[in-house]
């Protein structure tokens, strides 16, 4: 496949010009990769009003995924506040009120696109003894979306979730279809679902809009992601996708991660679904040796490997340093879970090492399953009205019965346990002091 980025990058890297343009570094090398370091010079077009090499390279990724895709240089958080952002087209084109329905694992860029946007966010229920960051799909929580006055525009999921849950994306759509909503999936986390034997990708499962980082699963530079139209989408959703993208997005969007989208295309093209689908074989190995020494795995998507270290006698953060100790960095640990990102890129010695590691970690008691109680939906005020509300941050323990007012989390994972709006209960104070959170930011 054409690399039509890279290819004008390193043609005018090469080419000794004179440039009297940004970037201030001249192309001279500090890093090393400066000389394709470019702006939207003569030639190089311009992101959100891709004529050109971009349009060429864009297109090129939509015949791999099946459907248009859309270049972000900003990750998937550029990517879900322009889903937000169209769905809300949709909904005023249609006389439909602004609500969107979601689970309650949203990232941290659904509630700046509520602060930004304005609109209402009807939560679904959590279960109980369902972590924070995973939210089951049950027929009731799906019903539940349509309690209220105002049936919502769409329905927001997140899919698969920073635990590796994979939603049922096909009965999502259904139900979305049958109720006139889109269905809008932040799957940041499975890029490579479309390559697999069998597709678990969200557009090709039912979802109007869904967004991928590709940086995440994919041999693409931190902040590369896409936003996926389906051919289901509504056309205003179609024609004014790069509005909504340049409208959240820096006019100066970084060549080097484009360059690497471009050149993933050709890696993708180039036998991937081959050498993914002998990878996971090598994965589901180690996934059952694993097993086979005592360690409770869970979660369903492939390429994540999602420890429960309690029953082995280790809380998951205590888990992570002994394995840092070792030279073995993880993508995130709470108290019950640790969790490994892996993909074709990780050589045959790094899952060597991994599994040598864990199967030789001694078996100690098991330590308790925390029984922490479900968190309800409790929305007091929506997000954008407390975009410049008096605020102060107190211990959580003070917080009872006060209204969120910020985004209380760390990146990773960057997942709120209660979402700004709603009156902070004695449950979720619960859950925030279980998960180490001290202190919270509550309207004055």
């Amino acid at each position: 496949m054409q690399t039509p980025v890279y290819d004008f990058a390193r043609k005018y890297a090469d080419s000794g010009a004179v440039r009297m343009h940004m970037p201030g570094h001249k192309g001279k090398a500090l890093l090393g990769c400066e000389p394709l370091d470019l702006t939207e010079i003569a030639g190089a077009d311009s992101l959100f009003e891709a004529s050109g090499i971009l349009a060429q390279s864009e297109a090129n990724a939509g015949s791999l995924f099946g459907c248009r895709t859309l270049y972000s240089a900003e990750g998937s958080s550029l990517c879900i506040r322009a889903m937000l952002y169209l769905a809300l087209l949709h909904a005023a084109d249609t006389g439909r009120p602004p609500v969107i329905a979601a689970a309650r694992n949203v990232h941290k860029a659904f509630l700046t696109a509520a602060k930004l946007l304005g609109f209402t966010i009807r939560l679904l229920p959590q279960q109980r003894g369902m972590s924070y960051l995973s939210g089951a799909l049950t027929d009731a929580a799906l019903e539940s979306c349509l309690s209220g006055e105002n049936p919502p525009a769409a329905l927001y999921l997140t899919s698969p979730d920073y635990l590796g849950n994979l939603c049922d994306i096909r009965k999502a759509a259904e139900f979305c279809r049958a109720h006139d909503m889109l269905l809008l999936v932040d799957q940041a986390h499975g890029a490579y679902l479309h390559f697999l034997p069998q597709t678990l990708h969200a557009a090709d499962l039912g979802a109007d809009l869904c967004c991928d980082s590709a940086h995440k699963t994919l041999p693409v530079l931190t902040g590369g992601a896409y936003l996926h139209i389906a051919d289901s989408a509504p056309e205003i959703c179609k024609s004014r996708a790069k509005e909504a993208m340049a409208l959240f997005a820096s006019t100066s969007p970084s060549y080097l991660i484009l360059e690497s989208l471009d050149l993933c295309n050709r890696y993708l093209s180039a036998g991937y679904p081959e050498r993914l689908r002998a990878f996971l074989e090598r994965v589901q190995a180690m996934r059952a040796a694993l097993s086979a020494s005592g360690w409770a795995l869970c979660g369903d998507e492939p390429m994540k490997l999602t420890l429960r270290p309690k029953p082995r006698g280790y809380h998951g953060q205590q888990l992570a340093e002994l394995m840092q100790q070792a030279g073995i960095f993880c993508e995130f640990a709470d108290p019950d879970h640790l969790v490994l990102m892996l993909t074709p890129e990780n050589p045959e010695r790094d899952l060597c090492r991994v599994q040598e590691f864990l199967c030789k970690l001694p078996q100690l008691a098991p330590l308790p399953e925390a029984d922490l109680p479900a968190l309800s939906p409790a929305p007091e005020l929506r997000p954008r009205e407390l975009l410049f509300a008096n605020t102060e941050t107190l211990p959580v323990s003070e917080c009872i019965g006060r209204i969120c007012a910020g985004l209380t989390l760390s990146c990773p994972p960057a997942v709120p346990i209660v979402l700004c709006g709603e009156r902070i209960t004695e449950k979720a104070v619960q859950h925030m002091t279980y998960y180490g959170i001290t202190h919270c930011t509550v309207v004055k």
